[in-house]
Parts: C-alpha cells; sequence; structure tokens
C-alpha cells in the first residue's frame, strides 16, 4: 500500500499501552491543523485505543495498515 503524504511521523514500535497513545498525544501537539501525522506502532491495543483517541479529541483517522508486525495511522490533526 502507498504511503499517504504526512508532515510528522511517530515510531511507537516496542511500546505497549498506554505509552502509545501518550506519545502521539504529545506529538499531534507539533502537527500543524490539517496536518497528517503517520505512526506506527506494534501493540495491538493501538487497534482500539488510536481510533478513539481521534474520535475524543476530533481528530480524523484517515487511514490504518495492519500487518502481522506492525499497525500505522494516518492521522489529520483536528483544531
Amino acid at each position: 500500500m502507498v504511503d499517504l503524504t504526512y508532515d510528522l511521523e511517530l515510531d511507537a514500535t516496542g511500546l505497549v499501552c498506554p505509552e502509545p497513545v501518550m506519545m502521539l498525544h504529545n506529538r499531534m501537539a507539533e502537527v500543524p491543523v490539517d496536518g497528517i501525522l503517520k505512526v506506527v506502532a506494534t501493540d495491538p491495543s493501538t487497534t482500539r485505543d488510536v481510533p478513539r483517541f481521534c474520535q475524543f479529541l476530533k481528530h480524523t483517522l484517515l487511514r490504518e495498515d495492519h500487518s502481522a508486525e506492525s499497525f500505522v495511522y494516518y492521522i489529520r490533526r483536528g483544531e
């Protein structure tokens, strides 16, 4: 699958809940409004936590790609 164009990336590989979402919250603050953050994680709980994070904080989850090794998310920052 082709990468979307993104502004910043967060590598949360090897981290487990709640660390990926805590890092996501901090990194999202660095993304401009309407910018896109690419998140790469290995914790399966991110499949639940990242969509909830986006919904709660009014960001848009543009795409998520899952493989046996990793979970990749593209998130557009809301206001």
